[in-house]
């Protein structure tokens, strides 16, 4: 007979790790794009990016 191998589940941790904070509004925001200028509001805006689930926001100075 052969050998017999074991293999272990990921835990539930190791599994969700950084899902579960994005999805309950716990990003990690990283800014950007700092300083871009929108035309249509007439105003200096910063982009962030989560670094964990990748979701964009803008926010106007």
């Amino acid at each position: 007979m052969g050998d017999v191998v074991t293999f272990k589940k990921p835990s539930l941790k190791t599994k969700a790790k950084g899902k579960t904070l994005c999805k309950n509004g716990f990003h990690k925001w990283k800014i950007l794009q700092e300083k871009k200028f929108d035309t249509k509001a007439g105003k200096l805006v910063t982009v962030y990016r989560c670094e964990r689930c990748g979701e964009q926001k803008v926010k106007a100075l």
